[in-house]
């Protein structure tokens, strides 16, 4: 038989859950926002990729565009800049060694990074004592395959990822 104890004691147990239930609900609803700030914007989703139109760029010439927030160069190397990068492939003073044809996935389209590894600045284009890149905030001198070979900066010009859509476009990211 149940007692007047027991069914105030049901009731009170039915009441700490309840309570304990409405609470973390309530706490949740309180932090979601706040969890859900730190996802990206829409803004950034959007240029999680962008597609480059590989025509517009002439050879022996380079362009810049702008994903995620920096600069992304993408130059069409002539046949002599291709044989200057793969002869320097056994220089002595590439500071962070690599080899050009792990740089490319064609050898007349380099891609990569537009922001340089020692402070974040970016460097010109052609310009420097190697024919590619020059840093002018701190002296970094990158050659025509993007790898530091005097100043500064610890490494090279990073490859970004990328893929051909076709033999005139390829997609950034």
């Amino acid at each position: 038989m149940t007692t007047h104890d027991d069914v105030v004691e049901e009731r009170r147990n039915f009441l700490y859950i309840a309570t304990t239930a409405a609470g973390a609900v309530a706490a949740g609803a309180a932090v979601w926002p706040l969890v859900d700030q730190m996802n990206p914007s829409k803004d950034v989703l959007a240029l999680s990729s962008i597609d480059v139109d590989l025509n517009a760029i002439p050879e022996g010439q380079s362009a810049v565009f702008l994903w995620r927030g920096n600069p992304i160069f993408v130059r069409h190397r002539t046949a002599a800049e291709i044989a200057e990068a793969t002869a320097d492939d056994t220089a002595t003073d590439l500071i962070d060694p690599e080899n050009d044809a792990d740089r490319v996935q064609k050898p007349e389209w380099l891609v990569m990074s537009g922001v340089c590894t020692h402070l974040g600045c970016v460097p010109v284009d052609q310009k420097g004592d190697f024919g590619g890149w020059y840093c002018p905030c701190h002296g970094s001198h990158y050659d025509i395959s993007g790898r530091i070979r005097k100043g500064p900066a610890p490494l090279n010009l990073p490859i970004v990822e990328y893929v051909f859509l076709d033999d005139t476009t390829i997609q950034i990211g």
